[in-house]
């Protein structure tokens, strides 16, 4: 399933309050750990999260003290005592089997030694798969059949919706939307690949004028460096935002990913959305006015500016024509 399918998936679990086991499968960097973490904190729940191939045996289960003739387990400060929240096991697979097999017990009974997990809650984990060229063990039997088993895959879609949420720059999100196959390219040959990990830190990268190559590798840093070129010959964003271009819509599919993305991102209010409408309603071929409202809207909506568009844009008649075929856009 794509990263946004499992957010829903997980959001529904949690609504429902089903406490079942849940292991995430998935090659690295695609999101997992941070979907978990978000949809924990979306229901205002407490995330621990333990990378398990970390720990050692007693890290989990405890040490044994000698009391009154009898060892007592003394269990880790790190796992919950009360409220409710999600304690995730991550690198699940990638433990020893001695270690797996303690966690078998807190996964089937909620609780290892003395220990016992609180009624509120969730025990989900997450691994690597084998073809992902991880190094991890193989999950015994018993272990695998107490768990729910979800597997996420890379999406360019749900990465768009999570850097629309948090910023990713407007130039790896265009050139991602022009080369979506580079979202995930595992490269077993070399240690720095593209993800979605690797990009959102080639955006940090990126801002601070560095080179992006050491963590999404030479060959996507190289792609990246010639669609960059393609912004010199774009028409002013700023003269379309504040709708004084005249310019025709480019030509080059290139071109035309980092432009209507360009615009979706630089957009700062619903007035300069409407300039942005408007000349691309004018301009641009249906189906690129149909991508540039779709991702127009999700932004506006999510800074809670779409109803102040839809007032502007009343007096727009092209642009209510346009809407009038295309009205799931906005609903």
């Amino acid at each position: 399933m794509t990263p946004n399918a499992l957010e829903h998936y997980l959001r529904g679990l949690i609504q429902h309050r089903i406490k079942l086991s849940v292991m995430l499968w998935g090659p690295p960097g695609v999101g997992k750990s941070s979907i978990v973490a978000q949809t924990a904190k979306a229901h205002g729940l407490g995330f621990i999260d333990l990378r398990l191939s970390q720990l050692a045996p007693t890290d989990l289960r405890g040490l044994p003290v000698p009391e009154r003739g009898v060892s007592r387990w003394f269990p880790p400060e790190f796992l919950p005592r009360e409220g409710e929240g999600v304690l995730f096991l991550d690198e699940l697979n990638m433990a020893p089997p001695t270690l797996q097999g303690i966690a078998q017990q807190l996964i089937l009974d909620r609780k290892v030694g003395s220990y016992e997990l609180p009624e509120g809650w969730y025990v989900w984990a997450a691994g690597n798969r084998k073809e992902d060229r991880a190094a991890v063990f193989d999950m015994p039997a018993p272990l695998a059949n107490r768990f729910l088993h979800l597997e996420v895959e890379p999406d360019f879609e749900s990465f768009k919706a999570y850097a629309f949420r948090n910023g990713i720059h407007e130039r790896i999100l265009a050139f991602l939307a022009f080369r979506p196959a580079l979202l995930h390219q595992l490269d077993p040959k070399n240690p720095a690949w593209p993800s979605p990990r690797s990009w959102e830190m080639a955006s940090q990268l990126l801002r601070a004028g560095l080179d992006i190559a050491p963590v999404v590798g030479q060959g996507a840093a190289a792609e990246f460096a010639a669609f960059e070129q393609v912004y010199a010959v774009l028409p002013q964003l700023t003269d379309i935002l504040e709708g004084r271009s005249t310019k025709p819509f480019p030509a080059e599919p290139s071109a035309r990913y980092a432009l209507t993305l360009g615009l979706t991102l630089r957009a700062e209010n619903a007035r300069q959305a409407l300039h942005a409408f408007r000349w691309m309603v004018e301009v641009a071929p249906p189906e690129w006015v149909q991508l540039f409202a779709c991702d127009l809207f999700t932004r506006l909506r999510q800074r809670g500016q779409l109803g102040e568009l839809a007032q502007l844009r009343q007096a727009e008649p092209r642009l209510e024509e346009f809407l009038s075929k295309f009205r799931e856009l906005v609903f």
